[in-house]
């Protein structure tokens, strides 16, 4: 990161994922442990901690590690497009769908809270401390 600060480089890494993500629909989404959204061209987005979905009409929160299943607001995603992906500085992410709806997942000190992954493996993980690699 020679040159570049942690904001500028989180900045950059946004930038990153939002590309990869944009327009992407997502065409399954599965609740375990964590949430398991499945987007068209073989990319997966893993929430393995908690988070909000925000809509017109309020804020859901959603608890993955009790086993929540696909309810609520979730189940408005299936179809719907993404069109917007940011990373904050301390490592949350955020991702805006064409159905209004929104999905943060704030910072977190756990082990991997979120991941992208590609056909080939991992695209994004947020790590430990908030620090994002790519």
């Amino acid at each position: 990161m020679e040159g570049r600060t942690q904001l500028q480089e989180a900045h950059r890494m946004s930038e990153s994922i939002a590309e990869v993500l944009a327009g992407r629909q997502v065409q399954r989404i599965r609740v375990g442990t964590g949430l398991r959204l499945e987007l068209a061209g073989a990319v997966t987005v893993l929430i393995d901690s908690d988070f909000r979905l925000l809509a017109a009409g309020g804020v859901e929160h959603f608890y993955p590690q009790l086993g929540t299943g696909v309810t609520g607001g979730l189940t408005v995603l299936t179809g719907s497009r993404l069109t917007g992906a940011v990373v904050s500085p301390a490592g949350g992410l955020e991702l805006a769908f064409d159905c209004g709806r929104r999905l943060v997942v704030p910072p977190d000190t756990a082990e991997h809270p979120w991941q992208v992954l590609g056909p080939h493996g991992p695209l994004f993980t947020a790590e430990p401390g908030g620090y994002l690699t790519g």
